[in-house]
């Protein structure tokens, strides 16, 4: 491993059925970097997030979290690897029966020890990380698309991960409010020195936020491209990296 990688990722494949999603991908994830799984519909960016974060494992490869077997890992050591990853899921996956405060309480009381209290503080301070502190008693059905984004990411945050993992963060959100949602993010990236992984074909995210980006390609199964955002899109020897960057048709 080296000095900089948070994650990484050898030789990995993914298969369905006896069909190949994902074939052979390597690749390194740098800590504190903000990084983008890219490419069309249907490349396997959420797929390759799921092998990430542990929710599936490949069917062959291997990943290394600070230098540490996650696929392999079991019982004690592969809850503690769990325990760097925060994630969003797409659809932000906030219980509706419960108060945006009492979502991130909820992760708290099962994973610490904290008192009531305690809980109740931190929540709060998650929730003004995130910039909806005076949201606290708000159900989810009460805010906008993008506070429940927020209130999501607040939650991810919940155990302090050193992984923030966002899919889709600005699936559903008009401009203005995904422009927002990235300026969060970012501000998050640099404040917590956090490495952020974001699964999205949201160029102007792309082009805005992210360090560097992964670019799968259907056909291949595999990496079609891998740099900075401004690298790949004077990339002009490979036309489809080209044309996606350049929002060519």
């Amino acid at each position: 491993m080296t000095e900089q990688s948070h994650i990484e990722c050898r030789n990995i494949s993914v298969k369905y059925n006896d069909e190949y999603v994902l074939q052979h991908i390597s690749f390194d994830i740098k800590n504190g970097e903000i990084f983008f799984i890219a490419g069309r519909s249907g490349c396997g960016k959420s797929t390759l997030l799921r092998q990430i974060i542990g929710i599936e494992t490949p069917y062959e490869g291997e990943i290394l979290v600070d230098g540490e077997d996650f696929v392999h890992s079991y019982s004690t050591k592969r809850q503690e690897i769990l325990r760097k990853f925060g994630v969003m899921f797409q659809s932000g996956g906030l219980l509706a029966s419960l108060t945006i405060g009492e979502n991130i309480e909820l992760v708290l009381e099962k994973f610490t020890d904290l008192t009531q209290n305690q809980i109740k503080e931190l929540s709060l301070l998650k929730l003004a990380l995130v910039g909806l502190a005076e949201f606290y008693d708000f159900y989810p059905s009460e805010i906008s698309g993008g506070m429940k984004k927020r209130a999501a990411i607040a939650r991810a945050l919940a155990l302090d991960p050193s992984i923030l993992c966002l899919d889709e963060p600005s699936s559903g959100l008009d401009p203005v409010t995904s422009a927002s949602l990235d300026l969060l993010v970012k501000e998050l990236n640099k404040s917590l020195r956090t490495t952020v992984v974001v699964v999205s074909h949201d160029l102007s995210s792309i082009m805005t936020i992210a360090d560097r980006v992964l670019v799968l390609g259907r056909d291949i199964r595999g990496i079609a491209a891998i740099g900075s955002p401004s690298e790949l899109k004077e990339r002009k020897e490979d036309e489809n990296i080209y044309k996606f960057f350049n929002r060519l048709p």
